[in-house]
């Protein structure tokens, strides 16, 4: 019994998608360790590190092969390699305390998010067809949408760690001087920063709805007798 035990336990570590998982954090690591000698380089890791955030989530299903554990890497990959960006373009641009701040939001979104799905026992934080808030639903229930703004956000963020030259650029010379040379460019940055903003109000609701449900929780507990 015990063998047999172990045996679905390494099985859980081998699913496809979780492999997928692994190979993510160390395109990550080699990312940010080549992040100052070739930006280049590290956009292309970086990117499609994120592009295999969905992939993994489309074999899991595939092969039925979804996991408590997997759900977790995959956050938690995703919060960490966000959050690194975020802090290197806190230390290019000025003032850098708008991306600490953007750092600080998706942690304590998601985190709350996450501690709030415990404990309503609900078996995924994406789980909020009973919030009364009509955009985080949406953002949780139309795949297309959210990965619409998680794309912006991320090509955003990675756009301005290409455009900057120096340490201590102004967030909106570089975006200006850059705009200049392609309307293409223009729209795109545009579509970004509209998708972005969108996730960063999501965000915003999401901490407060899962907030609600922590003081929630507690007020219940303190009326059992």
């Amino acid at each position: 019994m015990a063998r047999s035990s172990a045996h679905k336990q390494v099985s859980v570590y081998l699913y496809i998608p979780n492999i997928i998982g692994y190979i993510r954090v160390i395109m990550n690591i080699v990312a940010f360790a080549l992040s100052s000698s070739n930006k280049p380089l590290f956009a292309t890791l970086y990117f499609v590190s994120f592009v295999c955030d969905g992939l993994d989530g489309w074999f899991a299903r595939k092969f039925n092969q979804v996991s408590t554990f997997g759900a977790v890497l995959d956050m938690v990959t995703d919060r960490v390699s966000t959050a690194c960006l975020l802090a290197a373009l806190s230390q290019i641009y000025r003032p850098g305390l708008v991306f600490l701040a953007l750092l600080g939001l998706d942690i304590a979104s998601h985190w709350l998010q996450m501690y709030s799905t415990f404990l309503s026992g609900k078996s995924s934080h994406k789980d909020v067809k009973d919030t009364g808030n009509w955009l985080l639903r949406a953002y949780y229930g139309h795949r297309l949408f959210m990965a619409f703004c998680c794309v912006a956000c991320e090509v955003l963020y990675i756009a301005l760690f290409l455009l900057a030259d120096s340490h201590s650029e102004s967030i909106i010379t570089v975006s200006v001087n850059a705009l200049k040379h392609s309307l293409l460019l223009s729209l795109l940055f545009a579509l970004a920063l509209f998708g972005c903003a969108i996730k960063q109000v999501v965000n915003v609701i999401q901490m407060k709805t899962a907030a609600d449900v922590c003081v929630v929780y507690d007020m219940r507990k303190k009326e059992r007798p």
